[in-house]
């Protein structure tokens, strides 16, 4: 009888135990997978879980402590030799992946090759430079399904989005969410309808409507779940990171990486391979890495990137000069961001001293489909310095600077931002050099900070003066023989300046580009559009008074500016009698 009971004890404990296990296991998720650490705890909590349900079906009719502790051991022998023998695994496995013990493996996760910035970073053109970060995507998107009624009610925009190449365009996409419950049950037949594709240099919003709904996604319940429907068809697998990606037809896939541990049992993370899952259909296909599709993007996150260039920089002299003499240690500054190149998207970062000094020795660039990463040797500012330049420019707006993208202009290594006001919304851009950051040029649009950049790297001897020689002609109402210092104004007929005459309405000034510059409006036209004008390149500009009449040169395409940066032509001043200088003269 006693044997009969112990085997029905055991029976329930075993019916509780798995009832117990499946739960946790669809809830969280952990892979069956000897080097998960979540794996060990789910083996644990099923050893805790029988053990008591054992004990707890035995019964409490000993007569002594030492009786009932007897009684139990009997009962529980197994699972406790188990569970022992897990936590003894678990420290070993911890143990041979400690930094101290494997520096040499630690450091070599990611090599490092020395690059060529101006070989390998191209010049981009002006119609590739990506002007909104994460954050102004998004908001760009939100605003977007605010126009959509079918959609705004149903759905809620990802706070995340990822950037890729999409048809030669960096773009971002962005998946929605099912804005509750009862709105994904109302829903999940059709399924999600549509994504978002953000233009990053123009700014436009595309949404792309889908014949057939997404059904697999975070937001989705149940066995649809992202995660679960993972975990269900990848049981084994160790996912590092999952990104919305579209192929070139637009197709929605979610990229999943799985990752490999390569030092000790838990340590070490790389990514060995990557599950491509159709978000419409559910269909799946697992790759090696080095079989990925070229359309993909994001194999390896910003994180485990980040991460391994700091194992190399720390431990690649040994782990004790990590320590103490610290001699070639370096690390990764708090920031990182995106480029795209040949059709791939590269992080970049910058590199700092381990000390944690305000400057940088140098970059790398790490694309982020293939890990092939290069390191390129450029002293200079942080990328925090150099948005706090950019701040400083433009002050009197407060606006606040996007963290920099790393771009090659006039083979020079330099920082371009976005500036934006309180609303997230981009008003301005800036760029900073990155070893000379005091160098700081900013616009009202792309071409027109890239050129103020130029002029100020001619100014400040970095690169050779190659601009074209400019009219010397003396504009008619000015006097002959004008300081050489002064700009000449283009010739008349340029296709690449429009001339405007006015009355000066008002005048402003302010420090831009460390130049004083002066904001004029002019009455007969539009108040609200300013033309500024650069004191060390129109002189006469400290002279101008309201009222004044004044012949001004403007770059057509900045038209539509608030802000247009101009050059002063003719000059006809005031007097105090109310009659201007020609009339003055008449009269005489």
């Amino acid at each position: 009888m006693k044997e009969k009971g112990k085997l029905k004890r055991n029976f329930y404990s075993l019916i509780v135990t798995a009832l117990v296990g499946f739960a946790y296991f669809y809830v969280y998720l952990p892979a069956i997978n000897i080097h998960s650490q979540d794996f060990y705890g789910f083996i644990m909590l099923l050893c805790i879980v029988y053990t008591g349900c054992m004990i707890f079906l035995g019964g409490f009719k000993s007569h002594s402590v030492k009786e009932f502790i007897s009684y139990s051991w009997k009962q529980v022998k197994f699972p406790f030799v188990v569970f022992a023998g897990i936590v003894i695994v678990t420290v070993v496995g911890y143990l041979c992946g400690l930094v101290v013990f494997r520096a040499s493996a630690y450091s070599s996760l990611m090599p490092i090759r020395t690059g060529d910035f101006t070989e390998d970073v191209a010049e981009i053109s002006m119609d590739q430079i990506p002007m909104l970060d994460e954050a102004s995507a998004n908001t760009l998107a939100n605003r977007k399904l605010g126009e959509l009624s079918d959609l705004v009610s149903q759905f809620v925009v990802s706070n995340t989005s990822a950037q890729i190449n999409y048809k030669a365009r960096p773009v971002r996409v962005t998946y929605l969410h099912y804005d509750s419950f009862f709105k994904w049950w109302s829903n999940k037949k059709a399924g999600i309808p549509a994504y978002m594709v953000v233009d990053m240099v123009t700014q436009d919003v595309d949404v792309v409507r889908l014949d057939e709904g997404i059904k697999y996604s975070p937001s989705e319940y149940f066995n649809r779940d992202l995660s679960r429907y993972l975990r269900f068809n990848y049981p084994t697998a160790i996912f590092e990171n999952v990104n919305f990606e579209i192929d070139e037809e637009g197709t929605p896939y979610w990229v999943a990486s799985v990752v490999k541990k390569r030092i000790g049992l838990f340590n070490g993370d790389d990514v060995q391979g990557v599950v491509l899952l159709n978000a419409v259909t559910g269909e799946s296909v697992y790759y090696d890495v080095e079989s990925v599709p070229t359309w993909v993007d994001r194999v390896y996150s910003a994180g485990l990137v980040v991460n391994q260039y700091n194992y190399y920089g720390r431990y690649h002299n040994g782990f004790f000069n990590s320590l103490f003499t610290q001699s070639d240690c370096t690390t990764a500054t708090t920031g990182y961001n995106y480029i795209a190149m040949n059709d791939d998207v590269y992080l970049y970062t910058g590199i700092t001293s381990i000390s944690g000094d305000r400057g940088n020795i140098g970059f790398i660039l790490v694309n982020q489909r293939t890990k092939d990463a290069r390191y390129y040797s450029c002293a200079g500012a942080e990328e925090y310095s150099a948005m706090s330049s950019a701040e400083g420019a433009v002050q009197q707006f407060s606006y606040d600077a996007t963290f920099p993208l790393l771009l090659n202009i006039s083979d020079q290594p330099t920082y371009f931002m976005a500036l934006k006001d309180a609303a997230g919304l981009v008003k301005m851009y800036a760029m900073v050099n990155v070893q000379q950051y005091q160098i700081v040029a900013t616009g009202n649009s792309v071409r027109q900070c890239q050129e103020n950049y130029h002029d100020l790297l001619i100014d400040n001897q970095v690169i050779e003066d190659d601009r074209l020689s400019e009219s010397t002609n003396t504009p008619v109402g000015n006097e002959a023989g004008k300081p050489e210092t002064e700009p000449a104004l283009p010739e008349p007929g340029e296709e690449e300046y429009e001339q405007i005459s006015g009355t000066v309405g008002e005048i402003r000034t302010a420090v831009v580009d460390n130049n004083t510059c002066y904001f004029i409006s002019l009455a007969e036209l539009d108040s609200l559009r300013y033309y500024m004008l650069r004191a060390d390149e129109n002189l006469e500009a400290v002279l101008l008074n309201e009222g004044d009449q004044v012949e001004l040169y403007y770059v057509p395409e900045d038209a539509a500016e608030k802000i247009v940066k101009a050059k002063l032509g003719k000059v006809v001043p005031t007097v105090e009698t109310g009659e201007t200088a020609e009339e003055e003269t008449e009269q005489e």
